[in-house]
């Protein structure tokens, strides 16, 4: 499955706020959806690439399935963005809910989905998680979708089981596990991705694209440009770095030229 990016892409989060029944929940679905709209088109405006909408707000997550109306409003939402910016979209529904993310992708013409945990263990705050690579593909594979699968390897906010070489993992991800994308991250969100694990997965799997998940400032992206095929930038690209606060369309053309020039 090919995901057809400029290179050196800039793809912004768009962070939901907390849905109805999510216990930070303050706001109706309307507002929710508007909020998202509005940060898609700073996106846009700012020349952002593609987006990812996930969400952000709903902890504690559940660690697998969640409740029917969230792949719902961010279908919605994913559908809402792609007719009205025309940017390439994702979802990614946290904790690691693939196969709701892949109905919904599928359903709205979603161009990927973000899976945390594709393949392997990991210890989470949400406890022990296991990938599901074979229902996640079968399912894709039933649906004859075209979306792109890009999954995390060493993935944040967790801890391997077992720890392996990440060459290893990346090698796996890739051709095993049958991910079309890598994503490295660093340890939390916002936190800095290490260079050397880029270095590491890119000569693991040359060939496999690969996307930076997490860390990107304007101080830190010398280190990173000619590392990766694309960008995955949330904290960031909000007003005064705060998530709670909407993107900043500036933040967004600082980055998008920063990744050009």
């Amino acid at each position: 499955m090919v995901l057809s990016l400029v290179p050196r892409a800039l793809v912004g989060v768009i962070h939901l706020p907390a849905l109805p029944t999510a216990p930070a929940n303050t706001m109706p679905f309307a507002d929710i959806i508007e909020r998202a709209l509005q940060d898609a088109r700073t996106l846009k405006d700012g020349g952002a690439d593609a987006c990812i909408i996930e969400n952000f707000g709903d902890t504690p997550f559940r660690k697998d399935r969640v409740d029917p109306h969230v792949p719902t409003v961010i279908g919605l939402i994913a559908h809402q963005i792609r007719q009205e910016t025309g940017l390439i979209v994702g979802i990614n529904i946290l904790r690691n809910d693939a196969r709701s993310a892949l109905g919904a992708a599928a359903a709205v013409g979603a161009d990927f989905i973000r899976v945390n945990i594709h393949s392997g263990a990991a210890l989470t705050d949400q406890g022990v998680i296991e990938g599901q690579a074979d229902r996640t593909l079968r399912y894709r594979q039933a649906l004859n979708a075209s979306v792109a699968i890009a999954a995390d390897i060493d993935v944040k906010h967790a801890r391997a089981l077992v720890r392996r070489p990440l060459s290893e993992v990346a090698q796996e991800t890739y051709s095993r596990a049958g991910a079309d994308i890598l994503i490295v991250s660093g340890t939390g969100t916002g936190s800095a991705t290490n260079v050397e694990d880029l270095k590491t997965a890119r000569e693991a799997v040359p060939h496999a694209p690969l996307w930076l998940g997490s860390g990107l400032t304007l101080e830190n992206i010398s280190h990173y440009r000619n590392l990766c095929d694309a960008f995955i930038v949330g904290t960031a690209l909000h007003q005064r770095r705060d998530l709670s606060k909407p993107l900043d369309t500036d933040q967004v053309k600082r980055f998008k030229d920063a990744l050009k020039n």
